[in-house]
């Protein structure tokens, strides 16, 4: 057992040195974006404006600016799905009262009525997704690409922060 697991450690850390895991992690959000896609199309909804909709499922009322930096968005992405989902009645944006200049995206009632379905549309994801996996390989799984999200986030950060 040792020797297998000896020779597995010597090919992921191959793998590292001359190839982008990024590759891999690439394929896997394309793929996950074509199931959304095919998915969410009877409903006038796209892979792309789905992160948003989940976000404001969890938390509605915020500025389209909160909506771009927890999901690690630009402006001008956040506006033209923000835009999508107004124009499908899922979304209306009202002006923040605390501040004039910006606007606040909420939920209507037809968004609203959509949370059943995306919450099973996750699961049947995740299922899928972690198929085959046991407890111990999910928890793993999703506490690594937590991790390495992190890692090139704060990455991207400090070199935003030094071109500033």
């Amino acid at each position: 057992m040792v020797l297998v697991n000896t020779v597995k450690l010597e090919y992921i850390c191959s793998i590292n040195k001359h190839e982008s895991i990024g590759r891999g992690i690439s394929h896997l959000f394309r793929s996950i974006n074509i199931y959304l896609s095919k998915e969410l199309e009877p409903y006038g909804i796209g892979s792309g404006q789905f992160p948003f909709f989940m976000r404001l499922l969890h938390n509605e009322g915020v500025s389209q600016e909160t909506l771009a930096n927890s999901l690690k968005y630009d402006r001008a992405t956040i506006t033209r799905s923000v835009n999508k989902l107004e124009e499908m009645g899922y979304v209306v944006r009202k002006r923040d009262s605390c501040d004039k200049r910006a606007y606040c995206v909420y939920l209507t009632d037809k968004g609203r009525e959509m949370k059943p379905l995306l919450f099973s549309l996750i699961s049947q994801l995740n299922d899928v997704l972690l198929h085959g996996f046991s407890d111990e390989e999910k928890a793993m799984f999703i506490s690594m690409v937590e991790k390495a999200a992190r890692n090139i986030s704060s990455e991207n950060d400090m070199k935003k922060a030094s071109n500033e």
